[in-house]
């Protein structure tokens, strides 16, 4: 079976829908081209469960 992580903006919705999956939450500045920027926040969202078995490369 594979895994996936994904990565969308933290959202009620959001939370609702994935409710079920391991959530990480983490700090991220959205910017273009060089601007000021806007501080927001993203959900991390695991398809296994990363307390048994911890992301990494291999």
């Amino acid at each position: 079976m594979g895994k996936a992580i994904i990565s969308l903006n933290d959202h009620p919705d959001i939370r609702r829908i994935f409710v079920g999956y391991h959530i990480e939450t983490t700090d991220i500045r959205y910017t273009v081209g060089g601007g000021k920027g806007s501080d927001a926040r993203e959900v991390l969202i695991f398809s296994w469960n990363v307390e048994a078995e911890p992301a990494g490369l291999f």
